[in-house]
C-alpha cells in the first residue's frame, strides 16, 4: 500500500521500482486528478480532459478517469481499467470517453517509457498553443525545458486514429509537449515524473504569457546556463518528492480519492 505520510529520502524515491503495483498506481492516479483540481487545471476543460496510466503486466492495459466524473469526484476504486484501443477490460458502474484515449494510446503504444500521459487544457498552456511562440528560457521552468519541448499541429478533435502517427513522430523522444492550437501534454515513466514535466511546462506557459503581455525586453539566459540547469533537475528525484507533498496534501484535505 502506498504511503507518503512520511517524506523519504532522496536515495530511497529513485530506489522505488518502476511501475507501482496497480493498487498504488490507482491512489497515485487518483491523487493526480485531485491535484489538477486543486491547481485549478480543469477549469476550461471540465469532465473531457485525461490522465493515464499504464498497469503492469503483459496485458498491457491502463487507467482512465470514469466519463461524466469530475476529478474531484475521481477515486482509486473507480478508475476504469482499458486496453490499448480503449476498450473496457473490466465492466463497471462507469463508461469511459473512447475519444479521450485516443492521444494517450497512440503515445502509451508508441514510448516503452510512457507509463504516464497526462493531457490539460489550461488558460495559459492554450494561449501558448495558440501563439506561435515557442517555450522560452525566461524563468526557472523555462530554463529546465530547453530543447526538451516537442510541437504539434493541430489536426482538429481526436475522434478517430487518423492523427496518431503525426502526434508520434511530433512527440519523438521529448516528454512534454505544446499541442498547437490545442493545449499541453507530458508523459513519464511514473505519475510523479509526467506531473514534474506537466508542472514546469504549465508554469513556464504561465510566466511567459504574463511577462509577453508586459511588453518591455525580456532576458534570457544563454543556452549553455540553460542546458546546464536542465540537466541538474533532470538528474534529480524526477518530481517524486514534490508530488508526495502533494499527495500528502491531497490527504490532509479529502483522502475520499483513497478509495
Amino acid at each position: 500500500m502506498v504511503s507518503y505520510s512520511n517524506v523519504l529520502p532522496l536515495t530511497e524515491f529513485r530506489a522505488r521500482p518502476q511501475p507501482r503495483g496497480e493498487r498504488e498506481l490507482r491512489k497515485e492516479l487518483a491523487a493526480a486528478y485531485r491535484i489538477f483540481d486543486h491547481l485549478g487545471w480543469t477549469e476550461l476543460a471540465l469532465i473531457y480532459g485525461h490522465i493515464t496510466v499504464r498497469l503492469p503486466g503483459p496485458e498491457r492495459h491502463f487507467l482512465i478517469n470514469p466519463f461524466g466524473l469530475r476529478y474531484d469526484e475521481v477515486t482509486a476504486s473507480n478508475l476504469v481499467k482499458i486496453d490499448l484501443d480503449g476498450a473496457l477490460v473490466d465492466r463497471g458502474a462507469h463508461p469511459v470517453n473512447p475519444a479521450g484515449f485516443i492521444i494517450h494510446g497512440a503515445i502509451h503504444a508508441a514510448r516503452e517509457d510512457a507509463h504516464c500521459v497526462m493531457h490539460t487544457h489550461t488558460l495559459a498552456g492554450m494561449a501558448m498553443a495558440a501563439s506561435g511562440v515557442p517555450i522560452r528560457s525566461h524563468d526557472f521552468a523555462g530554463a529546465s525545458l530547453i530543447d526538451r519541448v516537442a510541437y504539434h499541429d493541430f489536426a482538429g478533435v481526436h475522434a478517430d486514429f487518423s492523427d496518431r502517427a503525426a502526434l508520434v513522430r511530433s512527440l519523438g523522444d521529448k516528454s512534454a509537449m505544446v499541442m498547437r492550437n490545442h493545449g499541453l501534454l507530458s508523459c513519464g515513466p511514473s505519475v510523479a515524473s509526467a506531473f514534474r514535466r506537466l508542472f514546469a511546462l504549465e508554469t513556464a506557459c504561465r510566466v511567459q504569457v504574463a511577462a509577453l503581455s508586459m511588453n518591455v525586453p525580456l532576458v534570457e539566459p544563454p543556452a549553455a546556463i540553460a542546458e546546464s540547469h536542465a540537466r541538474v533537475l533532470d538528474e534529480a528525484d524526477d518530481g517524486e518528492m514534490a508530488f508526495a507533498a502533494l499527495y500528502r496534501l491531497m490527504e490532509s484535505r479529502d483522502p475520499s480519492f483513497l478509495n
